[in-house]
């Protein structure tokens, strides 16, 4: 049975102007391929309410998951909350049981939970809460649409919440195999190996030393026993190769 398949949105400006470096993809990407959940695509959009919007409902029906990051905070220009409730089809409100979290958590510190605070407590009808143990502003899931934070400590706290209570399939494996010889040359048996297994997936990475041209062929699957296989007949068809000229 195939793996899970996930898409990753990655919502705001700061992103897209690059005032910001997202980290978030690239922990995400990790655990779910641990898990066996297969990331197959990312996108970032703007603070655009429609842009959201519309990117969710596309998502969300070509995937078995969707896991957003950035929007919740308590400020005018985090509207996540709002569009993915748009886009789900449902009404959005202060929920007592997210209040109740954020109640608890400004009283211990000496924070008034003020009406911007509050905004954090806005949850979509029929969503479960996702915990945040670090800031304690929940995420929420909806569907099979799952959104959380921004800031990358609190994203991959909200990851860890959320990861294991989801369906996985068999971790995805990786082998790298460092080649000294140029792409060009090792293009055609890469491509015939490729062929001879479907079920494992090649890419190819170049890199160049003072010695010349190589690349990093890399081969993931979730068979051991097939990486194996596979790796021993590319040394095999590289050691077949004319010598560099």
């Amino acid at each position: 049975m195939k793996n899970p398949t996930a898409a990753m949105l990655v919502i705001g400006d700061e992103i897209l102007s690059g005032r910001t470096r997202d980290a978030n993809m690239h922990h995400l990407s990790g655990v779910l391929t641990d898990h066996g959940i297969d990331l197959k695509e990312a996108r970032v959009v703007s603070d655009d309410h429609a842009a959201i919007v519309e990117a969710i409902q596309a998502l969300s029906k070509a995937y078995t998951h969707v896991f957003t990051s950035g929007g919740i905070g308590p400020t005018h220009d985090d509207i996540t909350a709002d569009a993915v409730a748009d886009a789900m089809g449902v009404t959005i409100d202060v929920r007592e049981d997210a209040r109740r979290v954020l109640a608890a958590h400004y009283a211990a510190t000496g924070i008034e939970l003020n009406e911007a605070r509050l905004r954090m407590a806005r949850i979509p009808e029929g969503a479960a809460l996702i915990n945040n143990p670090v800031s304690a502003a929940p995420g929420f899931t909806i569907g099979n649409v799952h959104v959380m934070a921004g800031v990358p400590k609190i994203f991959e706290a909200m990851v860890a919440s959320l990861v294991p209570t989801l369906t996985g399939g068999d971790p995805v494996l990786s082998r790298s195999i460092r080649v000294e010889r140029a792409e060009g040359e090792i293009a055609g048996p890469l491509g015939a190996l490729a062929e001879g297994y479907p079920h494992l997936s090649f890419g190819s990475y170049p890199f160049q030393t003072e010695r010349g041209f190589g690349a990093y062929v890399v081969i993931r699957g979730t068979q051991s026993e097939q990486i194996d296989d596979a790796e021993q007949k590319l040394c095999e068809a590289i050691a077949q190769l004319a010598p560099p000229s």
